[in-house]
């Protein structure tokens, strides 16, 4: 088994992440700005804005636990506010949460996967990235670049039998529904546009990140799984 390492793992999507990947056998580092304390695994706070913070934690990770085999990059923020009022300051946070902090993570875990002999890449996108969401261009921006980039990464590692996936999660229930006013209307909405006629669940969510992270998808890179319980765009 290998050492696996998630990032944002103290939400709901995380949390599910970093237990499933300890129940199939892997060490699991949980990295989050807020310490998870999640039981069986090394919880390290880590503040995905400072390169310094992510070198630190990926050492740590490998001294304690031995090195990334699995990265799952999962962090993201999502401020909403209109793309016009959007301050340069509030994108900026946005994108090196959600962008740099995956491209740093992706450096670290494949030196580290280098000298494994193989490993497999995670990134977390969103079901926003398809449009139909207001007031989250930064975050849907991050999210967009998210898929390329793991296509990017999936023909430049592959040489190494480093595996770069993505997933791509619908609309889950989890805390960013907070920023719906009315989430009785929002919760119809989804349902109206998935041909599930239920919410999803993060631990179903987490059951893709396991295979795409397991034996079985051994021949599966650059692709990206939609878990939206069929979502059609109105």
């Amino acid at each position: 088994m290998s050492t696996a390492l998630v990032t944002g793992a103290a939400g709901a999507l995380g949390r599910a992440i970093v237990r499933r990947l300890a129940a199939d056998g892997h060490q699991v580092a949980a990295l989050d700005v807020d310490a998870g304390g999640l039981e069986g695994a090394l919880n390290l706070k880590t503040d995905l804005r400072d390169a310094a913070a992510i070198e630190v934690a990926f050492a740590e990770t490998a001294a304690k636990l031995g090195p990334v085999g699995i990265l799952v990059n999962n962090a993201a923020i999502y401020p909403a506010r209109p793309f016009l009022e959007v301050p340069t300051a509030e994108y900026d946070e946005v994108v090196a949460v959600n962008q740099r902090a995956y491209w740093l993570c992706a450096q670290h875990a494949a030196r580290q996967m280098i000298g494994l002999g193989g490993g497999a890449i995670v990134n977390v996108a969103s079901i926003t990235m398809h449009g139909g969401w207001y007031d989250l261009a930064a975050y849907v921006s991050t999210k967009g670049a998210a898929a390329s980039f793991t296509r990017a990464l999936a023909r430049e590692l592959g040489p190494e039998e480093i595996r770069v996936n993505c997933v791509s999660p619908g609309a889950f229930p989890t805390a960013a529904e907070e920023i719906h006013e009315d989430l009785e209307a929002y919760n119809r909405m989804v349902l109206e546009r998935q041909a599930l006629q239920r919410r999803g669940t993060p631990e179903e969510l987490a059951a893709v990140v396991s295979f795409l992270t397991g034996p079985d998808a051994s021949f599966v890179t650059g692709q990206s799984i939609e878990v939206n319980g069929g979502w059609v765009m109105a």
